[in-house]
């Protein structure tokens, strides 16, 4: 099976927050996605938001549509806590350590980053593992801080002071809010500060996808809603301010005809310690001695539905980035799995929320790694 080419002549997103601390003016940072010299920068990430999806929906994002775009490459798994950490770090997963959805992290288990649990419901591992230790980098909001960057980071009420904001969001004044209303005015009261730095999260768009499928009516209306929010924001820049729109992953609606559940198929457990990630983006953890039998098994069941590649060769291949660290590299599977088209692998018994959604991301296709960087500025 042909593997795919990872494409690096597109500009990634971990390219983004340096790049904006590199047209405010901060030391050690270059501009290289093309912000102009500003006074005030915000990004705006929509959780969920494809560069094909706003392709094919532009008439219901006219705003958007209007608005100069290149695409972005976020990356591999395409996922939300790898996005988060690629903006909050400015480096791709393999150096951030943030490298899925849930991954094993080495004497504590499969973490879920996003609930910072025992996957897939065990116990809270607050006190078990940290988020300093897991994701070990300093945050790039914290870097701007203490170069004299004013730093608000803008984002829902309950994500303050989670395990995932401090590993990735940490370092700015966070601003909680609730919703669309509150939020863009936060946003606006941030790029009124000289030489202010804020990153903005809405994840309404992704939610809907999930449950009813990107490109779905309840998809298309919010996407509308968003539209509206970008208006507002554009609207009301400061001069010398500049709004850059992107996103942590693009999505697809799963082929129920083509989709493996791993609960009902005795031979893709077998050999298997530990599965983690996420339905279209997996890490199979084989145990000692059964690498080659699971990786075999994987490969032969899942046949076209899926890229499967040991941990070496992923790595190899640029999958997580041009580099991986060393504390980064156990973390990954002894074998990764990447749905192909638009299938996935589904754990209905271990993991039923997961596998009842009907959008779902995390691969290697562009449908999920292409998102926009649509930028708007005020001279």
């Amino acid at each position: 099976m042909d593997a795919p080419v990872i494409d690096a002549q597109t500009p990634t997103l971990s390219e983004v927050t340096p790049s904006a601390l590199g047209a405010l003016g901060v030391s050690g940072f270059v501009d290289d996605l093309g912000f102009g010299a500003r006074t005030s920068i915000c990004v705006l990430l929509v959780d969920g938001l494809g560069w094909e999806l706003l392709d094919a929906h532009a008439a219901d994002a006219p705003v958007l549509a209007e608005l100069w775009k290149r695409p972005l490459r976020v990356g591999y798994p395409a996922t939300t806590a790898a996005g988060l950490a690629a903006i909050g770090t400015g480096v791709p997963p393999g150096e951030h350590g943030m490298v899925g959805y849930s991954f094993e992290v080495p004497e504590v288990g499969v973490l879920n980053v996003l609930r910072w649990r025992r996957h897939p419901d065990g116990e809270y591992l607050y006190d078990v593992v940290s988020p300093e230790e897991v994701q070990t980098r300093p945050t790039l909001f914290a870097v701007a801080a203490e170069a004299g960057v004013a730093t608000t980071v803008v984002s829902e009420a309950q994500f303050e002071g989670t395990p995932l904001t401090r590993a990735v969001l940490s370092g700015g004044t966070y601003v909680g809010v609730h919703a669309l209303g509150d939020l863009a005015a936060a946003v606006s009261t941030a790029l009124r500060e000289r030489r202010g730095f804020c990153y903005a999260y809405h994840g309404d768009l992704d939610f809907i996808g999930h449950l009813y499928g990107p490109g779905s009516v309840p998809w298309r209306l919010q996407l509308r809603q968003v539209d509206r929010l970008v208006e507002s924001l554009v609207e009301n820049l400061p001069r010398g301010a500049a709004l850059a729109v992107v996103a942590d992953h693009g999505m697809v609606v799963l082929d129920e005809t083509t989709v493996v559940d791993v609960d009902a198929e005795p031979d893709l457990r077998a050999g298997v310690r530990a599965l983690a990630g996420e339905v279209r983006a997996r890490h199979v953890y084989a145990a000692d001695g059964a690498s080659d039998d699971v990786f075999a098994a994987w490969r032969e069941t899942l046949g076209d539905r899926a890229w499967v590649m040991r941990r070496q060769e992923a790595v190899e291949r640029g999958w997580f980035g041009p580099v991986v660290a060393e504390h980064v590299l156990p973390r990954i599977g002894d074998i990764v799995v990447a749905a192909r088209g638009r299938s996935g692998v589904l754990r209905r018994r271990q993991e039923p929320r997961e596998s009842r959604l009907i959008g779902q991301h995390g691969s290697l296709t562009r449908a999920e790694q292409l998102v926009p960087f649509a930028l708007a500025v005020r001279d």
